[in-house]
């Protein structure tokens, strides 16, 4: 198989393994080969192109600095123009796990080596689908990040405006945790103060109301998964698909491939001998078009856009199938531009909405989902897919490591399960553990509906207790929304951990505390109200 361009000696890499350090040790890392990596030589799938960088690109610096160690680097659809794999002059990658059918692009090579084994995370890139594409087809999971968030930097652009550097992992967790390593080592596009941390308890999920193209035997697993959401508490609405498959033909079929020309077009008008003839007369195509186009098909896609999100009010994420087939080789040698164009259906509007996603496996094999969020709101998006996939996150979740976030710390009727709990969850926070106080605390339950708890400081004179509590994460924005509906006599402040840190939490003005029932000896609420001590 040509799933790589260029690979490191295997004692190289494992002498360096075993002197990786970081949260990320020892992880084998492929780079998809329009990815800078120092001293590696960056084709993007052209051998005239080449170049060999003296550093790596931020993304790639940032899982090294965390442990993982580069493997080699993978191939591409030539300047990562193709769904299909099949567009390179260092052969066609075949998929890992149905010989004769594509192994789908433009990451071809980076999903191949995670699907083999052969590496534990691979770097893609993604403008119309390629992070997502070759995930569903070997079932892997790809991250595709809200664009920017993770710096471009080092990375051929294809459609600069659109590109994002993505994961693939063979589990939900893994990828996961290298994106929010990549996010906070390769930092871009900044994160809002109101970015939601967690998809509600109940998501409201949206799907297609046609799903067109669709493999009949693939419509069947895709009923599967959305009815398995619904089982487990989601809402399913239905939107019209119409604006989003409007959109999604702009990006080929109109003025938007021009950036692809503004990327590499002078070369491949100077190397035509170098350049596959599938991925020329796509670049080449763009070069004459007038600039009226360009503006007139950025109109209609803004257009396209707000109507799109405007069926989507209410719901939480899409989710749609990745690809609606699986083409042989040979069909897509037979029909390159047609097969191909097919195989972005669900993809393509993806980035030019400025959506994120997170694509996964279903029980079918080759065939895989999407769940697609609003820009920012990328946990949203990871927390439906750990729904899908059955998967136990562990926490943060990789966008709660990267955007603004603060802490709070509950004791009574917002710890998880109890009754003002959705307040938080409303606020998009997410639960991040139990924690105790230091022993210097009395517990107290106020006469309240709900009962509340008023958790004080001790004097110089009492004894102190910890108190059992846990942490949410939220956005600063979502903090503030919540103190300014705050009822007294409940109040923020800071409390101080068992291990010494200090944190915002729930407090109590003294007056309601020394009138409320102690129940210090407890240790926490949920042990109050087992013990019948509260209410």
């Amino acid at each position: 198989m040509t799933v790589w361009i260029h690979r490191r000696a295997d004692d190289d890499v494992d002498a360096e393994i075993l002197g990786a350090a970081g949260s990320l040790a020892g992880l084998r890392l492929a780079v998809k080969d329009n990815v800078d990596v120092a001293g590696l030589p960056t084709t993007a799938g052209c051998p005239d192109y080449a170049h060999v960088p003296e550093r790596d690109a931020p993304a790639v610096a940032a899982l090294r600095a965390a442990g993982a160690v580069v493997v080699g680097k993978t191939n591409l659809d030539q300047f990562a123009t193709g769904l299909v794999g099949t567009r390179s002059p260092y052969g066609v990658v075949e998929n890992v796990l149905r010989p004769g059918y594509v192994s789908g692009g433009s990451s071809s090579g980076s999903a191949a080596a995670a699907a083999r084994g052969e590496v534990d995370i691979a770097i893609g890139t993604d403008t119309a689908g390629s992070g997502r594409v070759p995930a569903a087809f070997h079932g892997l999971v790809g991250i595709k990040p809200t664009i920017g968030v993770v710096s471009t930097g080092g990375v051929v652009p294809a459609c600069r405006s659109y590109d994002c550097v993505t994961i693939f992992a063979r589990d939900l967790g893994t990828a996961s945790r290298a994106m929010g390593v990549m996010a906070a080592g390769a930092r871009g596009r900044a994160w809002p103060a109101d970015t939601r941390l967690a998809a509600p308890p109940q998501p409201v999920v949206a799907v297609f109301s046609e799903l067109p193209d669709l493999e009949p035997e693939w419509r069947k697993a895709f009923e599967r998964t959305v009815a398995a959401v619904r089982e487990q508490g989601a809402t399913i609405v239905e939107v019209d698909p119409t604006p989003f498959l409007a959109a999604a033909e702009l990006l080929y079929n109109g003025a938007l491939v021009a950036e692809r020309y503004s990327a590499v077009g002078e070369f491949v008008d100077a190397h035509p001998e170098s350049v596959d003839p599938t991925v020329g007369s796509i670049i080449r195509a763009a070069r004459d078009l007038p600039a009226h186009r360009l503006v007139t098909d950025l109109a209609a896609l803004e257009r396209l856009r707000a109507t799109a999100m405007a069926s989507l009010a209410g719901a939480d994420v899409l989710l749609t199938p990745t690809t609606p087939t699986h083409p042989t080789i040979a069909e897509v040698a037979a029909d390159p531009i047609t097969v191909n164009s097919r195989l972005g259906t669900y993809t393509n509007f993806c980035n030019l909405f400025d959506l994120c996603a997170v694509a996964v496996p279903t029980d079918t094999p080759y065939f895989g989902v999407t769940v697609l969020a609003r820009a920012f709101e990328d946990a949203v998006a990871l927390d439906v897919a750990a729904l899908i996939t059955g998967t136990e996150l562990e926490e943060p979740a990789w966008p709660a490591t990267v955007a603004p976030v603060t802490d709070l710390i509950v004791f009574g009727a917002h710890l998880r399960g109890q009754p003002l709990e959705h307040q938080l969850t409303e606020l998009g926070a997410r639960w991040s553990g139990p924690v105790e106080t230091a022993p210097r605390y009395r517990l107290a339950a106020l006469d309240t509906v709900p009962p509340k708890p008023a958790v004080t400081p001790v004097t110089t004179m009492e004894s102190g207790v910890e108190v059992a509590g846990e942490r949410w994460l939220l956005s600063p924005a979502a903090l503030g929304r919540f103190l300014a509906n705050l009822p007294a006599p409940m109040q923020l402040g800071a409390v101080e951990l068992s291990d010494g840190t200090w944190h915002t939490g729930f407090g109590c003005t003294g007056a309601a505390a020394e009138s409320a029932k102690d129940i210090s000896e407890y240790g926490g609420w949920r042990a109050a109200l087992a013990a019948g001590a509260v209410g």
